[in-house]
């Protein structure tokens, strides 16, 4: 294995991957700062006139609102991914996204914004993010060597994780202040994100070897299926994160258990992703090589039991601590995630397996949100926080044995040491990844 590269190195070494993470860092600040307002604004409008179950319910349709366009369109735009440049398609999907914050910022400026117009936007926004994940996650390994691939990952989850702190900090300050205000700020970052791709130089095209739409999207589902290191890696974090999430939740405890205010709302949003960023910094420093799978199982479980404590707790300080802990497991997981995918996908397939990871990611996320605000609606807040936290503990034994591949999975081949050395059969099912 050559020598590490320093994170230093690496950024200077590679001006386009330092672009792109330039990029990803601003979407990301801007999307959380959105989503935040997006929670904040619904939440305190249903609160006018509906009990707190039915507002946090209300906060839960935001998450579905956007999952719905993403499931429809996503596996499109993988294989969008695969044929037209990268860099053009996630600058025409920030476009979309700034064009919603725009949006979202008129109608919060009326005396009563309409939750019927902040839903369609927030729909048209899950388009838009349809198209970027894909392109996103397949533009990044065509701008650095493979072999510091892992290392690339690592610096690009810092980044993200410092933009997951950043964001929700500005997003909870900035509602304080005016609602306008924060979706404009979000508007402002994402036009600077779409400047700062205008740089990248690199030809992002891939090389498509042509077929039907239909006939792609299936090799890509079929790889996706047949591969069961990155099946059940992305499958894992599709039901923990299902499960477990308490995102959609905040507005609810921050106001209503902890009574802690927009101020408060902000720091609950932002621990997770102080966690996630600790950790990113020390994925990026010392990436995982070997065991990688056994730590995401173990990572999973962590965010269940940190879940359950986060959902029982009235110290406003043990709940900032549940929710950096499963920050910091949730970072694990997705670097390994992410490592998987990356390293077992070629390049002129990785823009439709990237789709469906991004497709269960998301349905991990905004559906995520639905199915924690209907938990809310039959439980109440807290029960429906247990019961995910629960399920995510569950769920890692039960896909430790399902997967064995995954509980054995390397990112570096013992044998040789070199990264994503593969033994490959011809219908992928024995990725080099696996020990044993």
């Amino acid at each position: 294995m050559s020598q590490p590269i320093a994170l230093r190195a690496l950024l200077l070494r590679f001006p386009d991957f330092r672009y792109l993470l330039l990029a990803r860092f601003l979407s990301v600040i801007a999307m959380l700062t959105q989503s935040v307002t997006l929670g904040w604004q619904v939440y305190s409008i249903a609160r006018l006139d509906h009990s707190v179950d039915q507002s946090a319910f209300l906060v839960g349709m935001v998450g579905l609102v956007q999952f719905l366009p993403m499931f429809a369109l996503v596996l499109l735009a993988g294989e969008t991914a695969d044929r037209y440049d990268r860099r053009k398609i996630l600058m025409a999907s920030i476009g979309l996204q700034l064009l919603c914050s725009s949006a979202l910022a008129i109608e919060a400026s009326s005396s009563r914004p309409s939750l019927i117009i902040i839903f369609t936007f927030a729909g048209l926004f899950g388009v838009a993010r349809a198209f970027t994940m894909p392109a996103s996650a397949s533009l990044g390994p065509m701008l650095v060597p493979r072999d510091i691939l892992p290392r690339a990952i690592g610096l690009n989850s810092l980044a993200m994780q410092t933009g997951m702190v950043l964001g929700p900090w500005l997003g909870g300050i900035l509602c304080a202040v005016s609602v306008p205000l924060s979706y404009s700020a979000a508007g402002g970052l994402y036009c600077l994100a779409a400047v700062s791709l205008l740089f990248i130089r690199a030809n992002t095209k891939p090389a498509h070897r042509g077929g039907a739409r239909l006939t792609l999207i299936a090799e890509g589902l079929s790889y996706v299926w047949s591969n069961k290191v990155v099946f059940g890696a992305i499958s894992l974090d599709l039901f923990a994160v299902l499960l477990g999430g308490v995102t959609a939740l905040l507005p609810v405890f921050a106001r209503d258990i902890l009574h802690v205010g927009a101020d408060g709302f902000g720091l609950l949003r932002s621990a997770p992703a102080i966690g996630g960023g600790l950790m990113a910094f020390t994925l990026s420093v010392r990436p995982i090589h070997y065991n990688a799978g056994f730590w995401m199982l173990c990572a999973v479980a962590i965010y269940g039991v940190a879940t359950v404590i986060f959902a029982v707790s009235t110290w406003l300080s043990l709940s900032l601590l549940m929710l950096a802990i499963l920050g910091a497991a949730d970072s694990i997981s997705v670097f390994v995630r992410q490592s998987l995918v990356q390293l077992l996908t070629p390049d002129a397939m990785r823009g439709r397996v990237s789709a469906v990871s991004s497709l269960f990611i998301s349905a991990s996320n905004e559906l995520g949100e639905f199915e924690s605000g209907v938990a809310a609606r039959i439980l109440g807040p807290i029960g429906a926080a247990i019961f995910g936290g629960v399920g995510s503990v569950t769920l890692t034994g039960l896909w430790a044995w399902m997967f064995p591949a995954l509980r054995r999975a390397h990112l570096f081949a013992r044998q040789d040491d070199e990264p994503g050395a593969q033994s490959e059969t011809k219908d992928h099912k024995r990725p080099a990844t696996t020990s044993g």
